[in-house]
């Protein structure tokens, strides 16, 4: 009995020092340790195995391990076969280790090739039911209720699905709001047990056999996700392909795809695989890697299709949304690839970042493109505001309440700025440009448009209908620049530069149309002869003549802002109603005027500022007549 306590003490001993001894050199030390405690422990931990031994060893293990390998039944049906069958194994991996330095003698290398065949085997019958735990894991696991607080699943509301009905049944997320979540897809239990069994893979040197097949199963598991999400598995030349509308539709869903991948599926795969290869952080690294790479690439892939594909300027708004959910997700994007598998991906998620920030610079490129050979085709009716000048105002507006996000894509461009290019000084003080690369864009753009707009509104014959054109198309500008994203790009003093060069076509159209009319009630106060009544109704039928025909052209002619319109009659009712009463009173004064010489007289003050009145009405005032205009002087 003394013999056999010894030989369990050694064995326990033998036992402590290799799980204790992550090297060989550590196990040897930890013996020593125990050696100096008594003599005869030093003896027996060090004495040489005999052939007896180890056959007699090997024999027992291999009875014990091929019984289990041989069972059609799953050994983790039964948690004492369980245990059983892994204290085995470990002792298999145990009695590998200790006889591995001992290969040189033949009859121990022949033993030692036995056990490695039969580590092998033990590895395989792992291998299976390693696969069989993780499928039937996750088919028993209750998803509407789930083990752990933070689980969710996301099927959609309309989605018909039923785990008993469906043997490839694949447990997933449903769409959520709230992305601070972990899904627990395998029970704790199940966790627990694939832990177990991965560990002697592992330990035995089987990591790649147990990461594919973890990995398949947790692949299976994201796709399904994917395409719960409406996510598509389409290749860079397929996107490309695609009708804009169509296109606008896949990018929603990948937007909200690569947030729930990124927030929640990666991040609770990561902390699956950590679980399960809790103490191998290599082999966690891995599987992790072989679970994600594919769904990554599939995400990546799809952001590069958008980057590189066409500049149309309507596509701004989503290759914006692409860009943001990069950039917004590159701190997660980071956190979950920072081991040494993750480094291709990280690298190449930057890379299509910075290539959708190109994209989106092409985009107004070809915005600004678009302006310039937009050509000068029909006037617009009444010199009203032109198409374009509606398209890329309403563009740009829109575009700038991504003002932030744009301000960053611009910068990127031009890179850090250099003190001799950007700063100047006034007096004593070194003073930097408040334009940012985005508000010298802007800027450049609506030169742009100003320069077109001036060449249609050559196109007009008359001189003052192309000053109303650019009063219309100016103002127009000036209203969708004001208090918005865009003015603070363009700043007050572009704002106040623009409202000048709308009163200058102000004060165009008003010499061009009516300073010949002026002209015309225009009498010489100074002079000393008495003026003619004859000269006086000649210049009253030459100012009926002008006024009539300025009203008659003029009938069509709009002013789209009403407040601008306004000013403009009350600008020409300043000047001209003084005029006509002075001209009017001083006709009315002349002893030969005669009795009845009012009846000569067309208009009244009355009857000009009605007709003023209905100018500018959008063409669809109308033409005032007064009883006094059937006359004829």
């Amino acid at each position: 009995m003394a013999d056999n306590g010894e030989e369990k003490l050694v064995a326990i001993a033998r036992q402590i020092a290799k799980s204790l001894g992550r090297t060989e050199t550590m196990a040897d030390d930890i013996i020593k340790i125990f050696s100096n405690f008594d003599g005869r422990l030093r003896e027996k931990l060090t004495e040489k195995l005999s052939d007896d031994d180890v056959e007699q060893i090997l024999n027992s293990l291999d009875r014990q391990i091929s019984g289990y390998i041989s069972s059609d039944r799953s050994i983790w049906s039964n948690s004492a076969d369980s245990s059983a069958f892994l204290d085995s194994v470990d002792q298999l991996i145990a009695s590998i280790r200790d006889w591995t330095p001992l290969a040189d003698d033949k009859n121990i290398s022949s033993y030692l090739d036995r056990a490695e065949d039969l580590l092998q085997q033990s590895m395989f019958r792992l291998e299976d039911e390693f696969r069989t735990l993780v499928e039937r894991g996750a088919d028993s696991f209750d998803l509407t209720r789930g083990e752990s607080a933070h689980h969710h699943d996301y099927y959609s509301d309309d989605d018909d699905v039923s785990v008993e009905d469906d043997d490839n049944f694949i447990p997933l997320a449903q769409p959520v709001t709230d992305y601070d979540i972990i899904i627990d897809a395998l029970p704790a239990g199940t966790i627990g047990e694939l832990h177990e069994i991965a560990k002697r893979m592992v330990v035995a040197g089987y990591l790649k056999e147990c990461s594919h097949v973890y990995s398949t199963y947790r692949r299976e598991f994201l796709e399904e996700s994917f395409s719960r999400l409406g996510l598509q598995k389409l290749s860079i030349d397929e996107v490309q392909k695609m009708q804009w509308a169509q296109l606008e539709d896949e990018i929603e869903k990948w937007v909200k795809a690569i947030n729930v991948a990124l927030r929640i599926l990666f991040p609770s795969e990561r902390r699956l695989c950590d679980r399960i290869f809790l103490g191998f952080s290599s082999a966690a690294d891995l599987s992790f890697m072989e679970v994600c790479r594919g769904s990554t690439i599939q995400l990546l892939n799809f952001a590069d299709a958008v980057s590189i594909g066409s500049r149309a300027p309507e596509r701004l708004f989503k290759v914006l949304d692409v860009y943001e959910a990069v950039r917004d997700l590159m701190p997660e994007f980071e956190f979950i690839f920072s081991d040494q598998y993750g480094i291709t991906l990280r690298n190449e998620v930057i890379t299509i970042w910075k290539r959708l920030g190109e994209a989106i610079r092409g985009v107004f490129m070809e915005l600004e493109n678009l302006i310039r050979r937009d050509p000068v085709k029909a006037a617009v009716p009444g010199g009203g505001v032109h198409p374009m000048t509606r398209y890329v105002m309403n563009y740009l507006r829109a575009a700038c309440r991504s003002r932030r996000t744009l301000e960053q894509i611009f910068e990127e461009s031009v890179g850090p700025r250099s003190s001799s290019n950007f700063e100047y000084r006034k007096g004593d003080n070194i003073v930097l440009p408040s334009s940012s690369s985005l508000a010298v864009r802007m800027e450049w753009i609506m030169e742009f448009l100003e320069s077109n707009l001036e060449g249609k509104s050559k196109i007009y014959r008359d001189k003052t209908l192309s000053s109303v054109f650019m009063m219309n198309n100016g103002r127009y500008i000036v209203q969708k620049v004001k208090d918005n994203d865009l003015g603070t790009l363009l700043g007050d003093d572009w704002i106040r530069k623009h409202e000048a060069k709308i009163k200058q076509y102000h004060v165009n159209y008003q010499r061009g149309t009516w300073s010949k009319v002026l002209a015309v009630l225009k009498i010489d106060s100074n002079s000393l002869s008495p003026v003619a009544p004859k000269n006086l109704r000649d210049k009253l039928n030459l100012f009926n003549t002008y006024f009539e025909e300025i009203c008659s052209s003029q009938s069509t002619w709009v002013i789209v802002d009403e407040y601008l319109g306004e000013e403009l009659r009350a600008s020409i009712r300043g000047s001209l109603i003084p005029a006509y009463r002075n001209f009017i009173g001083r006709l009315q004064a002349l002893v030969d005027f005669g009795k009845h010489g009012d009846r000569h007289i067309r208009y009244s003050v009355e009857d000009i500022e009605a007709r003023i009145g209905e100018l500018f009405q959008s063409g669809s005032g109308r033409r005032y007549e007064s009883q006094a205009s059937k006359l004829v002087l």
